[in-house]
């Protein structure tokens, strides 16, 4: 049994709330620049290489960052400028692109053309599975050049199949460049073969979820590497599925689909399933953290990470105040700026908690084990008998709570700032996981798509904070969504954009998305000490899928074997149309 699929993995654009923005200064020596960039560190180094200046002649400040999704790495060609300029010219300068310069310069997204085979037998067990792709690089083969290996890493996802073949071509075109937008390659393989499992599973007259779970490499397997040679750390993918479907109420939804198709309903029920794997911290970088304690008992935590929305200030909070009894109000964030953080990798690849709140987390310890030693000669104790009392914020000598010194006498009795810093490198990336159901209804007669329900099963091992955990899967959903039924940059027979602004580029609201039902589960890795993995990525790279196989699924009794994303009214009627 071998079914063959094109699939087109649409070009997109990151679309961020606030577009690229730049302003400089220059004293004469040393260039300031502040950048819209989602790491200070290395838009330094693009600016003082492109300058011709050393590193430490740079200061970079990164504030508050309107969302990046990837897009924001690094420095773009108008940032440089706006560095150049201030030089030359001797006194300050500042750029704020317009909606329109910001959908054609600003790097775009996923662009990959997909001819997918799978192969196997009739009972559903897959035994072969090859994945071409076509990477749309735009004008610039950089990040274009990389996308593909991101994709090829993932390609087997999370089934156990005995061969599996890979090639891919990445051409240069005259358009945008590409970026890493939210996933980078691994939204694009997941894609690839869940739709294409969904098209195998119908070719043996099988229920997908079945032939899932026929499928799925085994929780005992783990750790192991794959065939692509991705190194997955842990994972239990037929529980995920089980989970999301008992949330979705699965048998349910299937009869009232076959009761809405027996009626011949104008409104029929899609539901579509996507299980997935990705990889976090694709490269195994390291990060930096730093803890101060201030006079006042308080504590400053710096990390080489960068915040536009994830909630660092939060979460690194947490960490230091639980390692150390400081409240969570007296510790206060830093980041984003190279004269005060002295090295950091920034945000991306879903990469902060595991390895940046890693690295605070051991500055807290090892600013402790200064305080230890310094509370040791202030109680007139050995060190090895003074303990910190992490709920009181105190130290003490062990089975004797008083006296006691507390975190502020400590720093005011010290000579030296009470400081800390730590670098974690981990030993390789972390593989997040899940499920995700997606229900829609499909008007036959014109083709629109709502989506009813979307239920998502995420894992990303140990969660430090399930509310900041929701935010980036709901966000993370609604991108995967927009992508499914929206999104598409579009050029004319000439090469000319035609979706160079929100009236032309149909960019999601609230009014299209339903409120998302998330199901927990956390299946920590041996990789850190948090066991954490990453989440900013996952929901988009379940939730495109899903939503591409249940609006399939809700008119395939007709006669539709696929629909291209995005899957617009006027593409499902037309598909309609075309088997009628």
């Amino acid at each position: 049994m071998v079914v063959e699929l094109a699939i087109e993995n649409q070009r997109v654009a990151p679309a961020p709330m606030e577009v690229r923005a730049a302003a400089a200064t220059w004293d004469g020596k040393r260039l300031t620049q502040w950048a819209c960039s989602q790491g200070a560190h290395g838009a330094r180094d693009g600016l003082a290489a492109a300058l011709g200046l050393a590193k430490e002649d740079v200061r970079t400040i990164t504030p508050d960052v309107g969302g990046g999704f990837g897009a924001k790495n690094g420095v773009y060609p108008e940032e440089i400028l706006v560095g150049w300029a201030a030089k030359k010219l001797g006194y300050p300068v500042r750029w704020t692109e317009t909606r329109s310069e910001n959908m054609l310069g600003m790097g775009h997204g996923r662009g990959q053309r997909q001819i997918a085979k799978m192969g196997g037998t009739r009972d559903g067990r897959i035994t072969a599975y090859r994945l071409e792709v076509l990477q749309d690089s735009g004008a610039y083969a950089c990040i274009g050049a990389v996308l593909p290996i991101m994709t090829r890493m993932m390609t087997g996802g999370v089934y156990d199949i005995a061969n599996i073949e890979y090639n891919s071509y990445s051409l240069v075109t005259n358009t945008t460049p590409m970026e890493a937008y939210r996933g980078a390659g691994r939204p694009e393989a997941t894609a690839a073969i869940e739709r294409t499992l969904e098209v195998f599973a119908q070719a043996c007259g099988m229920d997908s979820t079945e032939v899932r779970r026929k499928n799925y490499i085994k929780p005992s397997a783990f750790p192991l590497t794959t065939a692509m040679g991705a190194a997955y750390d842990s994972g239990e993918y037929e529980k995920a599925l089980d989970m999301a479907l008992t949330a979705s109420g699965y048998q349910a939804l299937r009869a009232e689909q076959k009761a809405r198709r027996d009626r011949g309903d104008v409104v029929q029920l899609g539901i579509g399933v996507a299980s997935y794997v990705e990889t976090t911290n694709p490269m195994g970088s390291g990060e930096y953290g730093a803890v101060e304690i201030t006079n006042d008992g308080g504590a400053i935590v710096r990390t080489g990470s960068s915040s536009h929305g994830q909630g660092h200030h939060t979460s690194w909070a947490m960490i230091v105040s639980q390692k150390t009894g400081i409240p969570m109000d007296k510790i206060e964030f830093r980041f984003g700026d190279t004269d005060d953080i002295e090295r950091g990798n920034g945000t991306g690849g879903s990469r902060s908690l595991q390895v940046g709140g890693t690295a605070a987390q051991m500055a807290a310890e090892n600013v402790i084990e200064i305080a230890r030693q310094k509370a040791a000669d202030l109680l007139e104790a050995a060190p090895e008998d003074v303990v910190l009392d992490a709920a009181t914020g105190a130290f003490h000598v062990v089975g004797s709570p008083r006296p006691s010194k507390t975190w502020a006498e400590i720093a005011i009795a010290s000579p030296v700032a009470l400081f800390a810093e730590a670098d974690f490198t981990p030993e390789g990336a972390t593989f997040p996981f899940g499920t995700h159901v997606s229900v829609v209804e499909v008007d036959t007669e014109t083709g629109s798509v709502a989506i009813v329900r979307h239920i998502a099963c995420d894992d990303a091992g140990t969660i430090l904070n399930p509310l900041i955990v929701d935010g980036q899967v709901h966000g993370g959903v609604a991108q995967g969504i927009a992508q499914a039924l929206l999104e598409e940059v579009r050029y004319d027979d000439g090469g000319n954009p035609i979706t160079s602004n929100l009236a032309d580029y149909a960019f999601i609201s609230a009014a299209e998305l339903p409120s998302f039902e998330r199901v927990p589960m956390e299946t920590p890795t041996p990789r850190n000490p948090l066991g954490a993995k990453g989440i900013g990525e996952a929901g988009t790279i379940g939730a495109t899928p899903a939503v591409h196989n249940a609006v399939i699924d809700a008119v395939h009794h007709l006669g539709v074997q696929h629909i291209d994303m995005p899957c617009t009214a006027n593409r499902v009627w037309a598909a309609l149309q075309s088997v009628r």
